[in-house]
């Protein structure tokens, strides 16, 4: 049997007010890299220190602001700081407050570094910086990880239909039909035997059919098979878009619409 040691601890990193007195040194002790994971929430906490090292009352302060910017300077995450208790609950622990960046935070936030800054704020309403090091930099470093909960993939969008005899397919082009450019992916590497497809259909007065089609052939030509797998049926008075579920483990995926689809359907969202 493997035993392999999990740690549960408090991710802390210590920042200084800029107050009176403040003593410059020769060193950054403070600035650290620190990780925070797409998929889930994340807690920082933070120590904030005066010149001595000691730790600053946070009473004073009405409010304790985080503020996050990508590459561009965009700001990305923004939220208030909340002072920390100590164990017993009852009593504040003197200069130790936190923050929860939250997994929708990183919803739409690729793999990436960001930059953070800390600045509170007091009763007359002043603005006061924090340094996260002792060069006076204000701004520490943030690095976006996917690796521990990467996430749903992403869903893929098709908008391309073109006409084949009395039909309109999306996922093939009829006089070019090697064009991998349209080919929607079923992706059996990824997928089991129960392997689980979805698309949405966003239509606009739409009345016909739509028929979800696949195959097994390792190359899509002009001799494909392509079989039936569901049959979606419009009225023409759907508001909402309207999904589809189906199971198989198939090479290539297409859609055969029984009716001019040109500003009826607007696209389809996939994802396998």
């Amino acid at each position: 049997m493997q035993l392999i040691p999990r740690y549960l601890v408090n991710n802390r990193t210590t920042i200084i007010a800029n107050e009176v007195g403040f003593v410059t040194e020769y060193r950054p002790v403070y600035s650290r890299q620190l990780i925070i994971y797409r998929g889930i929430d994340n807690i920082l906490e933070f120590k904030l220190l005066n010149a001595d090292q000691k730790p600053i009352d946070l009473s004073t302060y009405t409010e304790i602001h985080f503020q996050a910017f990508d590459e561009n300077n965009n700001l990305v995450i923004q939220h208030m700081g909340e002072q920390v208790n100590a164990v017993d609950g009852s009593t504040p622990l003197k200069g130790v407050f936190k923050v929860t960046v939250t997994d929708n935070d990183t919803l739409n936030l690729r793999q990436q570094f960001l930059s953070y800054a800390i600045h509170l704020v007091d009763a007359n309403d002043d603005r006061v910086i924090t340094y996260s090091d002792s060069h006076f930099g204000n701004k520490g470093v943030i690095k976006i990880s996917e690796d521990a909960y990467p996430g749903p993939k992403s869903t893929d969008v098709y908008t391309a239909f073109f006409p084949e005899g009395d039909y309109w397919i999306a996922g093939t082009k009829p006089n070019d039909p090697t064009n991998q450019e349209f080919h929607i992916d079923a992706q059996p590497g990824i997928n089991g035997n129960e392997a689980l497809h979805t698309a949405v259909f966003y239509t606009d007065s739409y009345d016909g059919n739509i028929v979800v089609q696949a195959t097994l052939d390792d190359q899509i030509t002009n001799g494909t098979t392509w079989a039936d797998v569901e049959t979606v049926v419009f009225e023409g008075s759907e508001t909402a878009p309207v999904p589809v579920n189906f199971n198989g483990v198939y090479n290539f995926l297409r859609f055969k619409a029984t009716k001019d689809p040109a500003n009826k359907i607007n696209k389809i969202l996939v994802r396998n």
